[in-house]
């Protein structure tokens, strides 16, 4: 018999995300970020309402007129599209044409637009991450009535009507949130390209964060008290977080 040869230890591959196929390491990266963005969703909220009760800080918050102003012209917006047919064409258009405005200012060339009954396409020359989710947390309509305000008030004194400005971003970002829910709850390309745990959550952060600047824009609320509750939001959200653990320990013994 002759003499054995030595056993070759077994050479495993390590896992390691530096040495991960692209693919892999990009999905892993964008679920990292993903999960990060939860506890800045859960801030940003907080943030909101507490610019909302700086407006009334002394009135509770689901009786504030901002926040009623805002709710009713929310509710308009879904009455309406219950009862009429939905416009899907302007919704449409509004999306291919705020990729087309975000590929724009982001420094892409815009190949071709298209609208057509509908459907409709953009082709743009180079893309991201904000071009692409641009139109699920960027709502062209609401900003328009923005726009429209700030053209008044050059001849008006557009600070009397703060709660009707603030039903009509209400209902145009209801108008927003409604399409964006109905079209999220289909298959898109545009959600798989950037995975969804981190599209979700990055659109939901954008669309709160919209809200705080509309509000700010069209109402006595200032950029300063914005930031101070944004601060109050992400103190409160980590306060927060710093819980969890405690509470997992305490449900694991």
């Amino acid at each position: 018999m002759g003499r054995g040869q030595p056993k070759k230890a077994l050479d495993l591959p390590q896992f390691s995300l530096t040495h991960a196929p692209g693919p892999i390491r990009m999905k892993l990266i964008r679920l990292i970020l993903g999960i990060l963005l939860v506890p800045v969703c859960v801030a940003i909220t907080i943030a909101l309402a507490f610019l909302l009760r700086a407006l009334h800080p002394s009135t509770d918050l689901f009786k504030m007129p901002s926040v009623l102003a805002l709710g009713s012209g929310f509710l308009i917006w879904v009455m309406l599209v219950v009862a009429l047919p939905r416009p899907m064409r302007a919704y449409i258009f509004a999306h291919e044409l705020t990729h087309a405005l975000w590929a724009s200012v982001m420094g892409a060339e815009v190949l071709e637009f298209k609208v057509k009954g509908d459907h409709g396409s953009v082709t743009i020359s180079e893309s991201n991450v904000l071009i692409t989710l641009a139109p699920y947390f960027f709502p062209l309509y609401t900003v328009l009535v923005v726009a429209l305000y700030y053209i008044l008030a050059l001849f008006f004194d557009v600070q009397r009507f703060t709660l009707l400005w603030l039903g009509l971003v209400g209902m145009t970002w209801g108008f927003h949130f409604t399409f964006t829910l109905q079209t999220l709850m289909q298959r898109q390309t545009d959600i798989q390209a950037y995975g969804h745990i981190l599209s979700y959550t990055l659109i939901y952060v954008l669309n709160v964060l919209g809200i705080g600047l509309w509000v700010v824009l069209v109402s006595p609320a200032t950029l300063e008290q914005f930031m101070e509750s944004l601060v109050a939001g992400f103190t409160a959200a980590g306060g927060m977080c710093r819980t969890i653990p405690g509470i997992i320990s305490n449900w694991i013994q």
